[in-house]
């Protein structure tokens, strides 16, 4: 609207704080539109970012924009749309502007989604510069506000998704992407990320644009977004340095939004760069990204310049070729990913790979066997998620679910809840498949136990000693993990307790309908278990931050039980493999120690050890155990050196010391900066033992 003062925009990429900080990463998609907006209408524009919920809760009650616009992703959906709401009761004529991937993408589902939130204007599907600023230029070219909504009712925008005056959803092309991403100002190098900078959240970086890959339940596999795009690098290095020179000492990390990092030929500049930056200013500690899906000899030669701060992601989601197929992922070349095992221990480096639970075609048998062959391919962590069914993706498709007879549930978003100042408690949930026409439900329970046993003891460099001996005596190790599963009745009590607890917590998650979860836990006594961890969490990173924190010696302990069982019973058992498990079973006691505990730097275990563990384990040697005897027993102590404790400390700080707290900072650490380290002491000097 044409008018005295500049038009007020508000741009939030939202998170929820109320227990902790859920989603920690820069506001940087409403930086880019904000950058995009400033640079096309300068000082015509008025615009503030935001990201913390209560910050705009009132702002909007006391001071409402001219235009809101909102993310709109599953982990901050409905608070969004609060938001809207709250908005348009203070100023009747905002102009309401939501975007982000969480949307249909069949043209039925469209037409539903808008006539159920109807306090949305105008839906922007993919890139958000363009379609925002084109809506942007209509509501500065207005002589009045009738004029506005006549303008963004009668006419389609591009890069949008409006309605027209009988309500009916109306475009000309909903997706406009940008090819030179430069021409988006960057919203670090003009200021408008400094704010962000203030101890709790983590900076973004990106340096690329779209998937080349179509997976089926992801909702970057979309045609539209298939080409990549870049930012020069010359852009993305400026960036870096920016955020090194502004970051706040207790922020160790830094996320890299790149569907397939590592993948392209320029980014190893950019890993270059990083290098130069951690080498200047100690920063960053972890990098916290997606590695690419095929080219991971190029992905491990960029990355490991980067000092073990970033891991190898090998993704697979499923081995099995026919699940493969069904999601369209047969692009991906498995088989080359795993055989670079070898290059990727040579280089130090730390992997891990992701899989979903309950994909279209997935039994009980081809999912096990898709974790055997992981574990055979040494992955340091394996994470198993159970499958999403995500607006935006092609398997949400009405089509999909008929065909794959999917019977979904529906659960709380870990973190995500709130109570709005106009007193409405918002809850974030998302629906997830938990049987098929191919898989039942107690079979899901019983692979989600199997999942969380796995997640917790193949973590990398804590029990690698015990799976090695394993594989010197050509036992598959993911028959250590099956029997933890099957004979867990046996285990230490608080062992069973946490196993039972995360198996009755998989239940209890899960709901029929939005409906029936949304009216349980806005009751206050119910609302009350959100707030003190007791539901709402992830429950397979919450159960993992209680063994570590509360049960970690009783857990090794069954480890250690239960390897030597499966050990006793294979051939080549003798007296001498015995004395050899029992060196390799004080390593892992020694490593895995009270390693989040108040006292932790003052609880150093000592072990003797007849064995070299350390030069044993070391990626560059093939040698069986029994060539690396000592000739003297060699005393060791299990510390955590300074750095260790500040980098957990600091994260700590920021999400609190509850269960839900440690279990964000446990992901928010390198795998290396949580064990203890070994260090030999001899006449009267410390050294880590693989020195010697």
């Amino acid at each position: 609207m044409k008018k005295t003062r500049p038009l007020k925009i508000y741009l939030a990429d939202l998170t929820y704080i109320t227990v902790t900080l859920a989603t920690e990463a820069f506001p940087l998609n409403v930086g880019y539109i904000a950058s995009y907006c400033k640079k096309l209408f300068g000082n015509d524009v008025e615009i503030t970012l935001f990201k913390y919920i209560d910050e705009i809760d009132k702002a909007v009650n006391e001071n409402p924009p001219d235009i809101l616009g909102l993310s709109n992703y599953c982990w901050s959906h409905n608070v969004s749309y609060e938001i809207f709401k709250m908005c348009k009761k203070t100023n009747p004529n905002v102009v309401t502007i939501w975007g982000g991937p969480n949307f249909p993408i069949d043209f039925p589902s469209q037409k539903k989604f808008m006539e159920h939130y109807k306090e949305v204007d105008i839906y922007v599907p993919t890139e958000g510069e363009t379609g925002f600023s084109n809506v942007v230029k209509k509501v500065l070219e207005s002589n009045s506000i009738d004029e506005v909504k006549q303008q963004i009712t009668q006419s389609p925008i591009d890069g949008c998704i409006s309605r027209n005056e009988q309500g009916q959803i109306q475009y000309t092309i909903p997706t406009v992407r940008i090819s030179s991403l430069d021409e988006i100002p960057s919203p670090y190098l003009n200021g408008m990320m400094d704010k962000f900078f203030d101890g709790k959240l983590t900076p973004m970086l990106q340096t690329n644009r779209g998937c080349p890959f179509h997976c089926t339940f992801c909702t970057d596999g979309r045609d539209e977004v298939n080409k990549v795009n870049n930012f020069s690098t010359a852009r993305v290095q400026s960036e870096i340095q920016y955020i090194a020179e502004h970051i706040p000492k207790n922020t160790h990390s830094l996320h890299i939004s790149d569907l397939n990092f590592g993948m392209y030929p320029r980014d190893i500049e950019i890993c270059e760069s990083l290098v130069k930056i951690q080498e200047e200013f100690d920063y960053p500690k972890y990098i916290k990204c997606t590695t690419g899906k095929n080219q991971k000899d190029k992905i491990i030669k960029a990355i490991k310049k980067l000092n073990s701060s970033l891991r190898v992601t090998m993704s697979v989601q499923s081995l099995d070729s026919n699940v493969l197929n069904n999601i369209r992922r047969d692009n991906i070349s498995v088989d080359h990913m795993l055989a670079l095992y070898p290059a990727i221990k040579e280089a130090e480096l730390q992997t891990t790979s992701e899989v979903i639970l309950g994909l279209p075609g997935e039994t009980y048998s081809n999912h096990i066997q898709t974790l055997r062959d992981l574990i055979r391919a040494k992955m340091d962590e394996i994470v198993v998620h159970t499958c999403m069914l995500l607006d935006g993706s092609e398997m949400n498709l009405p089509e999909e679910r008929k065909k794959w007879g999917m019977k979904t549930k529906f659960r709380v978003l870990q973190r995500d809840f709130a109570e709005l100042s106009s007193g409405k408690k918002v809850i974030e949930y998302e629906e997830v498949v938990v049987s098929s026409n191919t898989m039942t439900f107690e079979e899901y329970i019983n692979l989600r136990n199997l999942a969380f046993i796995i997640f917790v003891t193949n973590q990398g460099i804590v029990f690698d000693a015990v799976q090695k001996l394993l594989r010197e005596q050509d036992i598959d190790v993911f028959d250590l993990y099956y029997r933890m599963l099957t004979n867990k009745k046996n285990s230490p009590e608080n062992t069973q307790k946490v196993i039972e607890q995360f198996k009755q917590a998989t239940i209890d998650e899960l709901w029929d309908s939005p409906r029936e979860l949304l009216e349980n836990f806005r009751k206050d006594f119910e609302y009350k278990k959100l707030l003190n961890g007791e539901a709402g969490t992830n429950v397979l990173y919450h159960h993992k931050a209680m063994v570590i924190s509360e049960y970690m010696d009783d857990w090794t302990e069954y480890v250690i039980e239960s390897a030597h069982t499966v050990l006793k019973n294979s051939n080549n058992y003798n007296d001498e493999l015995e004395k050899q498990f029992e060196t390799v079973a004080n390593y892992c006691r020694g490593l895995s120690h009270n390693v989040l505990g108040q006292d932790r730097l003052d609880t150093n275990p000592e072990y003797e050890f007849e064995y070299n563990i350390p030069s044993w384990l070391s990626p560059k040697t093939n040698l069986k155990l029994d060539n690396f005897k000592l000739d003297t027993k060699l005393k060791i102590s299990f510390q955590l050196d300074n750095e260790q404790f500040r980098m957990v400390q600091d994260n700590i700080d920021v999400y609190g010391h509850s269960s839900i707290g440690k279990s964000k900072t446990l992901k928010m650490l390198p795998n290396q900066k949580l064990w203890r380290h070994p260090l030999v002491t001899s006449n009267h000097t410390t050294y880590l033992c693989w020195d010697e």
